[in-house]
């Protein structure tokens, strides 16, 4: 590792253009830049060594310009940012020291200075892959628990639904609501994705969307009975077809909506009358909302990866010159499992 006080080459993905329709490799640019290493003195800083990269659908929403304050834009010239796991190489900071390995808000760069370090979380489990920590353990795991737990209220023999189900969190979500007692169904977009639902991650059914013609058929088949809780990655169609098939007082928590980011227009949703009809709950989230119960959350979750209880598939790209294909394949469905872009080895 270099130096604290060294200036160093940083090898960085920026935002070359702003974003319409489905983005691509060339709307980012690899560059390389310099940095210090050294924290001000009396700074609350740290810079840390990234290690692992996350990529994540909600990545795409940034990428166009808004002045939405809730969801700010990239800068165009400036380093992506995302969440990630990383070394503490210098602090000002007293919770952070040298040597710390951390996740959370980073920037796609070989190094980088944080200086708000209140969006760190100090890692304490390292008998599991450090990987894990931009997965299951990190933003995408607390998404699904948060979502599932605290957003759908499940009970034992639920019907529960998963859009976009082989995903970071829709094979979290699945597992929760198995372990749960509940009955799981989810879609996916290749064969491949779907027999992975069904037999590494235990779901009682699964299809491939892009195989049916009609969704409304398709989710009558997998719940005759309808569905009590449907956890929502996708939007659009799916959503529509969703409400005529859910059951009375039956939950939606709203994740995301991938099939919309792309689109200049966003498709409508029509079958709104049946959360009337049914007293449907629909309720969107934020994961920083659920930030403060990190602790209860590992603490829930790591003892059901040490046992077997719950496993996680990871989808591998290596290097920072890689990142952004693995960026932007999240949105042809190139990906199988959560996408993870390595950044250096400890």
């Amino acid at each position: 590792m270099a130096g604290n006080g060294e200036v160093v080459s940083n090898k960085q993905v920026v935002l070359k253009n702003f974003v319409e329709g489905f983005p691509k490799e060339t709307d980012m640019e690899v560059k390389t830049s310099s940095i210090s290493l050294k924290v001000e003195e009396g700074s609350n800083a740290v810079v840390v060594k990234n290690l692992y990269l996350s990529c994540d659908p909600y990545m795409r929403n940034r990428m166009t310009f808004s002045e939405n304050p809730e969801f700010a834009s990239y800068i165009k010239g400036s380093p992506i940012q995302g969440y990630g796991v990383g070394k503490v190489v210098n602090s000002g900071h007293p919770e952070f020291k040298k040597g710390d390995l951390v996740w959370g808000t980073t920037g796609w760069e070989e190094y980088s200075l944080i200086k708000n370090p209140q969006v760190l979380f100090k890692i304490h489990h390292t008998d599991v892959p450090l990987s894990y920590y931009t997965g299951i353990l990190g933003m995408p795991g607390i998404t699904a628990w948060a979502g599932f737990y605290e957003i759908c209220t499940p009970k034992k023999g639920e019907y529960v639904y998963i859009s976009a189900a082989s995903g970071a969190v829709g094979q979290l979500v699945g597992q929760f609501a198995k372990l749960m007692g509940c009955y799981v169904v989810g879609s996916a977009g290749s064969k491949e994705k779907v027999e992975l639902l069904k037999n590494k991650f235990g779901f009682d059914d699964a299809f491939n969307y892009k195989e049916e013609k009609d969704l409304n058929a398709a989710l009558k088949r997998c719940f005759p009975e309808g569905i009590d809780i449907y956890f929502e990655n996708v939007g659009g169609k799916m959503l529509d077809a969703v409400l005529l098939n859910m059951r009375v007082r039956g939950r939606i928590a709203v994740c995301g909506m991938i099939s919309q980011y792309n689109l200049t227009r966003p498709e409508g949703v029509y079958n709104l009358m049946n959360v009337v009809y049914k007293r449907i709950r629909i309720e969107g989230f934020a994961v920083f909302d659920f930030f403060h119960q990190y602790s209860k959350f590992s603490e829930t979750v790591l003892p059901s990866i040490r046992e077997g209880k719950v496993v996680y598939v990871e989808d591998v790209a290596e290097g920072l010159e890689n990142a952004p294909g693995a960026l932007v394949g999240l949105f042809s469905g190139r990906n199988v499992g959560k996408q993870v872009v390595v950044v250096a080895k400890e």
